[in-house]
């Protein structure tokens, strides 16, 4: 380590966003790319013309780019009304725009937990970027399992955790919804534990996948000022290489983010992607059935093979495991299982306990299948 950096930041890894490779590189494009839950559909033509367009004809790359996100932030507040079913609930003063979901992240650990007055919450296996940015603020970090059957949170020990963990103090709970790389959806007893806690706890409800749950939880804001709601414009609706995520939330706890925030957070590319990208959100939304589709065949299919054991999805995704009794080493035929499948052309995720498979095309689940079963035919642990 160097004499000026930070003792602890020699203690943890930072988030490899492609950890099936062996090199910092972008996965090669003949892989089918199932890691990272992204859309396997690019923006249409059409729309890459427009932005084309944009780009050439109205942003002046000399300027610096909106900072205040206004327009930006009145089209996402309709969108979000629109597709919880209320009337004009939410405004631009109840969101907050940042470079992905990762930078509202660290800017709300920034604004409740840095310098040592708060501890974070999580509920392993989990979003792995909760404890990563709180790792690089020093806030600790305390994580509680999942119900191996249906991953539900251990609310016990949930709960136990916050009432004993006193220096610092619980101050935000991190949960997904649906969770990743799990895949279920928030259950009755998480919701009404989450509802049970103090106002003086942040409840931070991560909706990446709403687009394919169609399960929020925004309609409860109104009532729950402790409650942030994050979302992002990297899955359904495509925009993965853009970086534009934003969170709903009471009008002062936003003031709070905007004062935390980088100045000019996104580039005005980005900015015009998410409001061409909500303008035409009826024919981006359009691949979400074929993608539901798909996904229930993949369960179907996959679930017929005796040594695997498939849970429920709400999401993009599903999230594969290894039966016990099927392997004498299932950890060890687990990595191998992730390994071979790269080997054949599919790149996955390997999160312990499991795999999380993303759902792709048509002919990338096809190929998808077939792999799994060339390898589980030659899998011995």
């Amino acid at each position: 380590m160097l004499p000026f950096i930070r003792s602890d930041l020699a203690k943890f890894t930072a988030y490899k966003p492609h950890p099936s490779s062996d090199t910092a590189e972008s996965v090669p494009v003949q892989f089918d790319r199932l890691d990272t839950n992204e859309s396997p559909y690019d923006l249409p033509p059409e729309l890459k013309q427009k932005l084309a367009w944009t780009y050439q004809q109205v942003i002046e790359t000399n300027r610096y780019p909106d900072g205040g996100h206004e327009t930006l932030k009145d089209a996402i507040a309709q969108y979000v009304n629109e597709s919880a079913g209320l009337s004009l609930s939410n405004t631009a003063a109840n969101i907050s725009v940042g470079n992905g979901s990762d930078e509202l992240i660290r800017s709300l650990l920034i604004a409740t937990c840095l310098g040592g007055e708060g501890s974070i919450l999580v509920a392993n296996p989990t979003f792995s970027m909760y404890g990563i940015l709180a790792q690089t603020l020093s806030i600790p970090v305390v994580a509680v399992g999942r119900n191996e059957t249906n991953f539900e949170i251990d609310l016990k020990a949930a709960q136990a955790a916050i009432e004993e963990t006193q220096n610092p103090p619980i101050r935000v709970v991190f949960v997904v919804h649906p969770n990743s790389p799990t895949a279920n959806s928030l259950t009755a007893a998480e919701l009404a534990w989450l509802r049970s806690l103090s106002q003086h706890i942040l409840v931070v409800i991560d909706e990446a996948y709403f687009e394919f749950s169609q399960t929020t939880l925004v309609g409860e804001l109104a009532q729950r000022p402790n409650w942030v709601i994050l979302r992002t414009f990297s899955k359904a609706f495509r925009l993965a290489a853009l970086r534009v995520g934003y969170c709903v939330a009471h009008p002062e706890a936003i003031a709070i983010l905007e004062k935390v925030r980088l100045p000019y957070n996104l580039p005005s590319f980005s900015i015009a992607a998410a409001l061409v990208a909500l303008q035409n959100r009826t024919l981006l939304l359009e691949s979400i059935p074929q993608i539901l589709s798909e996904r229930a065949k993949l369960i179907e299919i996959l679930s017929q093979q005796p040594e695997l054991q498939i849970t429920a999805s709400a999401a993009n995704f599903i999230y594969l495991l290894l039966k016990p009794n099927s392997f004498k080493s299932p950890d060890a035929a687990l990595k191998s299982f992730h390994q071979k499948l790269r080997t054949l052309g599919t790149v996955v995720r390997h999160i312990s306990p499991g795999l999380r498979i993303t759902v792709g095309t048509i002919e990338e689940n096809a190929r998808t299948v077939n792999r799994v079963q060339a390898v589980l035919a030659n899998l011995e642990f």
